[in-house]
Parts: structure tokens; sequence; C-alpha cells
């Protein structure tokens, strides 16, 4: 399972116009998924997004987690994070897990850190969506269950 994590103002998605979900202030995660993950990678994956310690403490040094702060998560399912392009142009994406494999597995991660105590929103599970945020740093981690990077 890989997620590219991002220290937010706030972000929000959009889907057929329309808002569908929103937070003030916290992390906006993209998650890929991959045919090899299980609850193994949930689990490490839930505690690693809400324990990242990305938000500054009174002195200023990046010392506080999303929990600490009091933040929201909002939680992007996005398959392509598991492009390969060492070959040719186009991506290839044979080890992204099949979509009915990737909802279960998104909404027990969504359901995980919600119970670690952390607020959580979602966007639409294989809908084409418009997310804006504001990237407040700008902080951007790379986390990857399998711990390839």
């Amino acid at each position: 399972m890989r997620v590219v994590v991002q220290r937010v103002r706030g972000a929000s998605v959009r889907v057929d116009g329309g808002a569908i979900a929103r937070i003030d202030g916290g992390l906006l995660a993209y998650v890929g998924i991959s045919s090899e993950d299980g609850a193994e990678d949930i689990d490490y994956i839930a505690s690693k997004v809400t324990g990242l310690r990305v938000f500054e403490d009174d002195e200023g040094r990046m010392n506080r987690s999303v929990l600490d702060v009091g933040g929201a998560v909002l939680l992007i399912s996005q398959f392509t994070l598991y492009g390969d392009t060492r070959k040719g142009r186009r991506p290839s994406y044979n080890q992204a897990a099949a979509p009915h494999e990737a909802e279960q597995m998104y909404e027990e991660l969504a359901q995980r850190i919600s119970k670690l105590g952390t607020p959580v929103q979602t966007g639409k599970f294989q809908a084409k969506m418009l997310v804006s945020s504001e990237n407040d740093g700008p902080v951007t981690i790379l986390i990857d269950s399998k711990k390839e990077f």
C-alpha cells in the first residue's frame, strides 16, 4: 500500500460538480492499493498516517501528529500510485489491486484511521474526482507499507 500524504490547511473533493467531502485542516492522503496488500498493510498505513509528526510544535519543529493538532484526514483512492513507467510511455497498473478488492481495503483503511481517533472524510471510489487543497509548507511525505522507499 502506498500513500502520498500532504499537510494541508484545507482540502475538498467534488464529484459530478458537487462537493462530497471537505476538511479544514490536517492531512490529504492519496492511497494506492496493490494486489499483495492485506490487513497488516492497512494497520501499518493507518498508524503511520495518524502518528506522522509533520505539524509544528511551539518551537516551530515538526513534532506533532494530526491527532495532536485535532486535524482530519481526507482519504482519496488513487490506483495510479502503482503506475509502473519503467517500460514505454504508458504506465502499467499490473501491481494495483482489482477494484472490488481495493475498494474493500480502502474502506477498511478509512475505518481504521477513524478508530485511531482521527476524523476521516473520503472521496468516491472509482469516480472521476476534482481534488482541491492548500498544501501547508509545502509538506509532502511518501509512505509504502512494503518499505520500498
